[in-house]
């Protein structure tokens, strides 16, 4: 009997184009249902990971899979990231007529985009998943999961646990499907080419296999998130927020601040209050030694990413890790950019590179020499009690978020206290090589049909449109 060889292009294309076609007749049944129905199989997904007990075994699972983060954060984040999603989408239209503007003449009808692709990362292999699958579902859409290789158990248990819930309330389980494992580049790549919408959250070699795959797509910049404290600046709040961020999950989010740009006026008193938060200072051989093994060849190794600070200095042989003290996060000082200056990059790791100011423009050329080198489009943190210097961020620096006296990491995907859309992708604009520059949301799922009626004519006349240009420009 001939044996199946999994691996050859041509197996990979058919299994891919099989999931590919139960997602469309799943949907095509699911685009009959109405509001109500929509709205009950995204409470389904929601609850399918926020139930507690399906939560912490998710959050078990992701972290011994991936070996990223930690499983009380992890908890929170499934919770509270869908729960917020749950949130914004509340009440909202997201089939059929949605709105109806008697001055314009123009009705507005939501469309399913039909099959999304929904490429997910290893760091957050349950939230981002069920974030992705909710939008996609409002939206009417079938989606097909394409995990990292690492995180594909947890995806695949929040499946079973989503198709559990779909069994309850007769929603066809082939709406939501994953690839099968092991999962492969070249299925994911057959994945992207066959669905009618991508939506990548992870390394930017998936989002450029996105970019590049034929099938619209929505991917994200890279995170390089820096961090600016102002002379005015709460010194303790600041240094008390900046841990919270820091230290969360052990730094796997994008938007956990890896860059602290510090006046000189308050350096000092700013870095006491850092390590009165846990933060140690490293000294510079202990800082070489670190960089030695975070990176190869210039590349940034996997060794410590999702790590605490006490296992990196088990591992690199910094200080005396049984001390009770042990530090919640490592610091170290630069004054250079880009790849001879590697802590000026991304890290994926509770470590946070410290920068002197010699005043607020200054700060500002430091965070702009960064996003040269990474992070260009996605955000900045400000602390300050001078809230007009963040308007000042906005208009100067490539960035599309300006978070002002906030944790950056749970502020920047959304958060209760501010009025983001919760998300684990941010777009980061033409800066960061995106087509979008918000959080990504449901309205990046649909299509929108407008229906035009005529309406009173509103013809201006040349003479006054031209009427101040011609004076200023063309008098005779």
């Amino acid at each position: 009997m001939d044996t199946i060889n999994r691996s050859s292009p041509e197996y990979i294309t058919q299994s891919v184009l099989q999931l590919v076609q139960r997602a469309r007749t799943a949907q095509c049944l699911f685009s009959t249902f109405d509001q109500q129905r929509i709205d009950q199989a995204v409470l389904a997904v929601g609850w399918a990971i926020m139930e507690p007990e399906r939560n912490r075994q998710l959050a078990v699972l992701a972290v011994a899979d991936t070996g990223l983060g930690n499983v009380p954060d992890k908890i929170r984040k499934n919770h509270r990231k869908t729960l917020g999603l749950l949130r914004d989408l509340d009440g909202v239209k997201s089939t059929g007529i949605i709105r109806c503007d008697a001055n314009s003449g123009i009705t507005e009808i939501a469309r399913a985009a039909g099959v999304v692709a929904a490429i997910t990362p290893s760091t957050n292999p349950g939230a981002t998943p069920a974030n992705k699958i909710i939008n996609a579902i409002k939206c009417g859409n079938a989606i097909i999961v394409a995990p990292s290789p690492k995180g594909a158990g947890t995806s695949r248990l929040l499946l079973q646990f989503i198709h559990a819930e779909f069994d309850r309330i007769g929603v066809p389980r082939d709406l939501v499907q994953m690839l099968p494992e092991p999962i492969s580049k070249a299925a994911t790549a057959t994945l992207m080419q066959h669905a009618d919408l991508v939506v990548a959250t992870g390394s930017q070699a998936n989002v450029r296999m996105a970019h590049t795959s034929g099938t619209p797509a929505f991917g994200v910049g890279a995170g390089n998130v820096t961090v600016i404290v102002d002379e005015s600046a709460d010194l303790k709040a600041a240094a008390s927020l900046i841990r919270q961020s820091k230290t969360f999950d052990n730094a796997t989010s994008c938007s956990s601040e890896n860059s602290v740009i510090i006046d000189a006026s308050v350096y000092d008193a700013m870095l006491a209050a850092l390590t009165d938060e846990g933060g140690l200072m490293l000294d510079d051989q202990d800082k070489q030694r670190l960089q030695d093994l975070m990176w190869h060849d210039g590349k940034l190794s996997a060794v410590f990413s999702g790590k605490d600070a006490a296992q990196m200095m088990q591992v690199a042989q910094i200080g005396d890790t049984q001390t009770p003290a042990a530090p919640r996060f490592l610091m170290v000082e630069e004054t250079g950019f880009g790849s001879k200056h590697p802590f000026s990059g991304e890290k994926l790791a509770p470590v946070l590179t410290v920068y002197k100011a010699s005043d607020f423009a200054d700060a500002k050329r430091i965070a702009s020499s960064i996003y040269d080198y990474m992070g260009a489009g996605h955000s900045v943190g400000l602390h300050t009690t001078q809230t007009e210097r963040a308007q000042d961020l906005g208009m100067t620096l490539p960035v599309s978020r300006v978070i002002v006296n906030q944790a950056h990491c749970f502020a920047t995907g959304g958060n209760f206290d501010n009025g983001l859309p919760f998300s684990l992708s941010m777009g980061c604009g033409t800066w960061g090589g995106n087509s979008f520059s918000d959080n990504m949301n449901y309205r990046h799922y649909m299509n929108i049909t407008r229906v035009v009626q005529t309406i009173v004519a509103t013809e201006p006349q040349a003479e006054t449109i031209f009427a101040d240009y011609l004076e200023k420009f063309h008098r005779a």
